[in-house]
């Protein structure tokens, strides 16, 4: 099963990637999923701590082939930062869009122009493409149809007169792509 979003790593492929890129796709990933494990446990309670461990390591073992998305994203001591600046201004926009939409669902004339809109997006990583998306589905008032390479489709419930993807891009996703761009290729 293969999506244009989660891209696995050919098998004759294996052999020929480094040693280094094969555990920092590990550690990145198990470290990552241990602290999920953390957050849903809720507790840093000594059995839940121990648990997480195995549980980590064996998803992260079981999902090796889709490990290779984790190879567009950039480590560094600044990532937290743009990670918190990503979920901050997520937070507003789904805010303000869900505002919008209490206010256009109100209203007695449903003020709305629905229609698709292309999205063109610099992020040349999976992952980072694949957040851009989600980013955009959840944000109430668009819809994330489909992603070609940098062209994301995008269902738009108010369309304004005469939009182009330039300004579509800067309207939908300018906001979220910035941060992203500091955390992805």
């Amino acid at each position: 099963m293969s999506s244009p979003l989660i891209e696995e790593v050919p098998a004759e492929a294996g052999p020929g990637i480094g040693l280094g890129v094969r555990v920092r796709r590990f550690w990145l990933a198990a470290c990552g999923t241990y602290l999920i494990w953390l957050l849903l446990v809720g507790t840093l309670a000594p059995d839940e701590l121990l648990t997480g461990v195995p549980v980590a390591l064996v998803t992260v073992l079981v999902s090796g082939p889709y490990l290779g998305l984790l190879d567009g994203v950039k480590l560094g001591p600044a990532f937290p930062w743009h990670a918190a600046r990503f979920l901050g201004g997520f937070l507003v926009a789904l805010v303000f869009a869900n505002v919008d939409m209490a206010r256009r669902v109100l209203s007695p004339a449903l003020p709305i122009r629905p229609g698709i809109v292309e999205v063109r997006t610099g992020l040349r990583s999976p992952l980072g493409r694949l957040l851009l998306a989600n980013a955009i589905t959840l944000t109430p008032g668009t819809l994330s149809v489909d992603l070609h390479e940098d062209l994301l489709t995008v269902h738009w419930v108010d369309v304004p007169p005469g939009v182009d993807v330039a300004e579509a891009t800067g309207l939908i996703a300018a906001g979220f792509e910035r941060d992203l761009r500091e955390m992805f290729l």
